[in-house]
């Protein structure tokens, strides 16, 4: 290997994260391994990314007290019935939040919370009112509040 090479490679090492040496499936706590389990046949084949979030997950896990991991077991039974296409829609609007400003952001959090303190019947009421609307109804609203 020529100086050039090695510097060019001493170089992304540095840069690497250094977390991702200890991702190799082997070197993970105990602990980890037993959270993360069903991926142990595919673990050298995941993204360096999806690893990372993977390890974050089963430390926030860890973290839960029983009642907190028996309400995310729950909401991932729920998630888990949903049909494809729902689960999608629901994935687009969290990467639409995600990247949105954060006004924006704040924004929709603000209107989250009222429309969560409105009584259930209400709740139900403007569900429908909105499931109702054409989509080029939904898109005038939209930019009307928009505008607001």
């Amino acid at each position: 290997m020529n100086r050039r090479s090695f510097l060019g490679l001493l170089g992304l090492l540095m840069a690497a994260p250094l977390r991702s040496w200890a991702q190799q499936w082997e070197s993970l706590a105990p602990e980890d391994r037993e959270l993360l389990a069903p991926f142990a046949d595919r673990w050298s084949t995941l993204p360096p990314e999806r690893r990372e979030r993977l390890l974050r997950g089963a430390e926030r896990w860890r973290r839960m007290s029983p009642a907190e991991r028996a309400r995310a077991e729950q909401r991932l039974a729920q998630w888990r019935q949903l049909p494809p296409e729902r689960r999608e829609r629901i994935r687009q609007r969290f990467r639409r939040l995600r990247d949105a400003p954060p006004e924006e952001r704040e924004r929709i959090r603000r209107r989250y919370r009222w429309f969560r303190s409105l009584p259930p019947e209400r709740r139900r009421e403007l569900r429908e009112r909105w499931e109702r609307l054409t989509p080029e109804q939904r898109e005038e609203l939209r930019q009307r509040r928009r505008s607001r």
